[in-house]
């Protein structure tokens, strides 16, 4: 069975929740799906500290 993290109600659902456009996944496990948001602030901080995807770099 697949888990989803449901953006409009913050929630773990099944595979028969909210429509795909409003949740994140799937995932493995309920647990895997609940840190779902946390998973996402990890990615993103990764991201903006990457020198090689660095978008501030000065063009000057």
């Amino acid at each position: 069975m697949s888990y989803y993290f449901c953006l409009k109600h913050h929630a773990v659902e099944g595979e028969e929740g909210c429509r795909a456009q409003d949740r994140l996944g799937p995932y493995g496990t309920e647990a895997e799906a609940a840190r779902a948001l946390d998973k996402v602030a990890e990615r993103n901080e990764a991201w903006d500290n990457d020198p090689a995807w660095n978008d501030d770099a000065e063009d000057e």
